[in-house]
């Protein structure tokens, strides 16, 4: 699944935003947005999020080209978001995001984090489970580390960030409400 930069465009002027009101808004340049809307740049996980969040539309929505309404997400058909430039794979286990839950494998590269811009922060719950590995959670100020068998839940209103502190790829489960892929 790629992500489709002329949605970029199509929801801010949707909305009756100019690249300034959404750059001001996302406090990143104009500059940025418009490099971003013509797929000449892919923003961190960072400024998605927030991207997302000034245009009040998930995530999955720029990554979206059909839906699979089945009830069923064979191993092979998973849909796979992967964030150019990024050591983290996001695996959507959950047929669809059009319920109040997401279904994610997520699996981050060793020695590194999701975003290494910073934190994001948005509306709902996490549950995470870890398959393998290792994997620090940070809310806030505080650091959580989760070994393999270790799960954890909060709400995803408190900044946070995930590394993978270990020398091995962390593979971890995580369910989310609402959505936010």
């Amino acid at each position: 699944m790629e992500f489709d930069y002329l949605k970029l465009r199509e929801i801010r002027q949707l909305k009756g935003l100019t690249i300034k009101d959404l750059a001001d808004k996302c406090d990143v340049s104009q500059s940025l947005i418009s490099q971003v809307e013509r797929g000449k740049v892919t923003p961190t996980l960072t400024v998605f999020w927030r991207l997302c969040q000034e245009l009040d539309i998930p995530m999955h929505y720029f990554f979206e080209s059909q839906q699979d309404e089945s009830m069923v997400v064979r191993k092979n058909h998973r849909k796979i978001i992967q964030i150019p430039n990024s050591n983290v794979q996001y695996q959507l286990l959950s047929p669809n995001l059009r319920g109040q839950i997401e279904f994610l494998l997520v699996e981050i590269e060793s020695g590194t984090s999701h975003d290494p811009e910073g934190m994001v922060t948005h509306a709902g719950e996490e549950c995470g489970f870890v398959l393998e590995g290792e994997l620090i959670v940070r809310l806030g100020t505080q650091e959580i580390h989760l070994n393999e068998g270790d799960s954890i839940c909060f709400p995803s209103s408190t900044p946070h960030r995930f590394m993978n502190p270990g020398t091995s790829i962390s593979r971890s489960i995580w369910a989310m409400t609402p959505p936010s892929f």
